[in-house]
């Protein structure tokens, strides 16, 4: 796992090329490389993985008319590297890097169809004075770029490009408002109006001054109702064993995120059945105030037992010193999702025992596995009560319940099932997902007028994604709602935290739920294998039964969050009432201070839920302020 950085333009200074790059030190701390010449920099650093003693980048072909920068591992390169020798290619490295490097030379920007894994990839062709960038299918690593000033730069991080001090760092509205009311910034959005994401399955290339992106992948979700169960079992088990077993190639230590779910218990399991070495496996619980709050820590240790994997597990005592801005520096822009401060711990502990680990993560959106899921298709069947008793009868009891003092998120979940309800398939899936309810959105804003309409572009993206022509599958299936996510949710959220905690840590994460081919193959299953009745990921547990012990097939899923809801009521409430005072609220008048003062009152007593809204916002504030204040 590496940091890469670019930069085209007349003239590159070697010093600025080579603080540009040292920023991402943290990605790649083992080596650092570099080449300029008269149109571009490119400069990298190295987390060594594979081929320790050679893999310095950047890598050069043969007569040195290309050379490429990478970050992330292409699993099938030994494969690709056989065909390549077959067709004259001479290596110089036992470098994945180096084979991605040759594919191009052999197959132009259709190699990167070839490729298997997670990868955000750079190739200059000294020739044709022509770059060329490329992220993996599903957005596990991370691609950013930017054009100022006749300038083109791209990086792993945006740190990189702002390290600059001569980069406009200009807010962009529209990502402000998909912030507050997702988490975080969807799409090619970043908070900056000059830097985008490219995203997932795209490529870029920039000649000439011009960039010209491409799809290259996308994800089909058409429904086999030909298959059994049993068939799409067998199915899908022989993919993961091979993504599982592909993803063990490291010349470094290697372990496994254990929380004890299913996702990461099965990983765990299909890992130590290829594996000679025992597993290393971490897992975290919470301490301080929230000592009483669920975790799977019991479930953990049922699974280390029966695979006797060298295990290891913490508590984290929820505190704001310095937290926040560690997270806020992991990512640049602002972001929200609360599972950022278990993931900043259990990579830390993770890092300090590996190298490299596997995760669990995906299978929530593979197979269905979140409570939304199970929402969404109960409102369908909702639905049909006749509209009067919903209204009138159903909707004022649920409204009127208090949240539990707990902080558990039953009522909440209630609360916004009945007030989606009447709404269509797409909108209604919407509203599960937004933070900002509508009877809030109008007054959120100081000026509110003036971002109404990126409310709309918000919603739009989203809803662009429920009722995409790649979903063939009804209007109000789930099968539409786990695309969505895929789209949005998976690479802008999840992939998002696990890439920069990690690598904020050196550490190396990798994913066999989110193999391509894998994903491509559950994208048949009908959507009624994934959630029947009331189980969400139906399949999965099934085909998991041989695998993992019975408490952990039949436990409730706890997810990998910790207990906001208490921590900022009880252990940070003094550091959330300090950042948002209306002093702080001042200094950037974005929020409307009488709306955040209604936010915090309702929560403080618990009339509403509102944790991740109001971390939002403690997030935005520290963001402001280290990056567009000190300005």
């Amino acid at each position: 796992m590496c940091g890469i950085f670019g930069i085209v333009a007349p003239r590159v200074d070697q010093a600025f090329l080579e603080e540009c790059t040292a920023t991402l030190a943290h990605r790649g701390p083992d080596d650092a490389g570099y080449h300029r010449d008269d149109h571009i920099g490119l400069g990298h650093r190295r987390l060594s993985i594979i081929d320790l003693e050679g893999g310095h980048q950047p890598i050069f072909n043969e007569d040195r008319s290309k050379c490429i920068v990478c970050n992330g591992e292409i699993y099938n390169f030994l494969e690709l590297r056989d065909e390549l020798v077959e067709r004259g290619h001479r290596f110089s490295t036992r470098s994945d890097s180096e084979v991605a490097l040759h594919a191009y030379e052999q197959w132009g920007e259709e190699s990167v169809e070839r490729l298997r894994g997670m990868f955000a990839l750079a190739i200059w062709d000294l020739r044709e004075k022509t770059l060329f960038l490329a992220r993996d299918r599903l957005g596990i690593k991370p691609l950013f770029f930017a054009e100022d000033s006749g300038r083109f730069l791209f990086a792993s991080e945006m740190k990189a490009i702002l390290e600059d001090p001569r980069f406009p760092r200009e807010v962009d509205n529209a990502a402000l408002v998909s912030y507050f009311n997702l988490s975080y910034i969807p799409s090619c959005l970043t908070i900056y109006k000059k830097i985008r994401k490219l995203l997932p399955g795209h490529t870029l290339r920039y000649r000439d001054g011009k960039a010209t992106i491409r799809k290259y992948w996308d994800l089909q979700m058409v429904p086999d109702h030909t298959k059994s169960e049993a068939q799409f079992e067998q199915g899908f088990m022989h993919l993961l064993h091979e993504a599982v077993d592909l993803r063990l190639i490291s010349e470094v230590p290697l372990g496994a995120f254990l929380s004890g779910g299913i996702d990461s218990s099965l990983i765990v399991a299909l890992m130590s059945q290829v594996s000679e070495v025992p597993a290393s496996t971490f897992c975290m619980g919470f301490g301080g105030d929230a000592g009483g709050h669920l975790d799977e820590r019991e479930y953990a240790r049922q699974v280390s037992a029966r695979y006797a994997t060298k295990h290891k597990e913490f508590t984290v005592q929820p505190t704001a010193e310095g937290l926040v801005e560690k997270i806020v520096d992991s990512f640049d822009e602002p972001f929200a999702d609360d599972a950022a401060i278990p993931s900043y711990y259990v990579c830390k502990i993770a890092r300090e025992n590996v190298t490299v680990a596997l995760s669990g993560l995906g299978g929530d959106e593979v197979f269905s596995g979140y409570e939304r899921h199970l929402g969404f298709v109960l409102s369908g069947q909702y639905g049909r009560v006749p509209a009067l008793l919903r209204e009138r009868l159903i909707r004022p009891m649920v409204e009127s319940l208090p949240e539990r003092a707990d902080g558990h998120y039953t009522i909440n979940h209630m609360k916004r099932f009945v007030r989606s309800a009447s709404l269509p398939a797409d909108l209604r899936y919407y509203e599960y997902i937004s933070r900002i309810s509508p009877r809030l959105r109008r007054s959120f804003f100081s000026g509110a007028e003036r971002f109404d309409c990126y409310f709309d572009e918000c919603r739009d993206i989203v809803l662009g994604h429920f009722n995409s022509d790649n979903v063939q599958d009804a209007q109000g299936s789930l099968n539409r709602a786990l695309y969505c996510d895929i789209k949005n949710y998976l690479p802008e959220d999840i992939l998002a935290v696990t890439d920069r905690l990690s690598m904020h840590h050196a550490l190396e994460v990798r994913v066999p739920f989110l193999d391509h081919k894998f994903m491509e193959y559950c994208a048949t299953i009908p959507a009624e294998m994934k959630l029947r009745r009331f189980t969400k990921k139906y399949l999965l547990r099934n085909a998991a039964r041989r695998y993992l012990p019975a408490d952990v097939i039949a436990h409730r899923k706890q997810g990998f969050v910790g207990p906001m809801t208490r921590w900022l009521k009880r252990d940070l409430k003094t550091h959330v009432q300090q950042a948002l005072s209306e002093g702080n609220l001042e200094k950037h008048g974005y929020l409307n201070p009488a709306t955040v003062r209604i936010i915090l009152d309702e929560h403080f007593s618990g009339r509403e839920i509102h944790d991740t809204l109001i971390w939002s916002m403690v997030v935005f504030q520290t963001w402001f302020n280290r990056y567009i204040a000190r300005e």
